[in-house]
């Protein structure tokens, strides 16, 4: 399946800005795809758990695009969950954010504090179902999965994730800092391209290394 028109177009044109990826955040970006490539080499599933404190905003950016960036080349069996040392609710601003890139958002329960979102990045796909949920909650895995702390808060709060084979701190600045401001929406897009940038590479490297 495609992936969906906007989402393509944004996918292209963050994939010809890897350039813009510091050399260094680069190398870490790469010992995560090489986890990835370790497991998929050895027959086994690539699970990815992206962890900040709430799950409010760049978990549920970085585990989507994670899922994108996978379909994108073609990379199976591999699966992305976020989650929080804390739930709260998957941030509304965040969300729009990403339908604004190019992924499809509805909700599908809207009057919970704690909404479930149905999201779709390709054609006919059946839909995920984000919200917001401690990282050791269902549908999560509990054990050989990848710990990717997104968060510095999170990281330095939760010194051991019980389960995990390999972690990995890949902090990213916190679009809330900027909610109530006229640089909200900006800064929102912002991140959310960031985020897309380096999970595409991400993937892209782990592509390379399996070719």
């Amino acid at each position: 399946m495609d992936l969906l028109p906007s989402l393509h177009s944004s996918c292209a044109s963050l994939i010809s800005s890897f350039s813009l990826i510091p050399q260094d955040r680069q190398a870490r970006l790469s010992q995560l795809s090489h986890y990835i490539v370790q497991k998929l080499k050895a027959g086994s599933s690539a699970s990815l758990i992206v962890i900040c404190t709430h799950n409010s905003r760049r978990s549920h950016m970085a585990q989507l695009w994670l899922a994108v960036a996978a379909h994108h080349y073609g990379l199976s069996p591999i699966h992305t969950y976020s989650g929080g040392t804390e739930a709260t609710a998957f941030n509304p601003r965040a969300v729009k954010a990403m339908q604004e890139i190019g992924f499809q958002i509805h909700t599908k329960a809207s009057t919970d504090n704690n909404p479930l979102y149905l999201i779709r990045w390709t054609k006919g796909m059946q839909a995920y179902q984000a919200f917001s949920k401690p990282y050791y909650a269902s549908p999560n895995p509990d054990s050989h999965f990848a710990a990717i702390m997104v968060c510095t808060q999170a990281d330095e709060t939760c010194p051991l994730v019980q389960g995990c084979d390999f972690r990995i701190s890949l902090p990213y600045n916190d679009p809330k800092a900027f909610d109530h401001t006229q640089q909200e929406s900006a800064k929102y897009t912002e991140r959310c391209l960031q985020i897309g940038r380096e999970m595409l590479f991400v993937m892209a490297m782990a592509q390379k290394q399996l070719a």
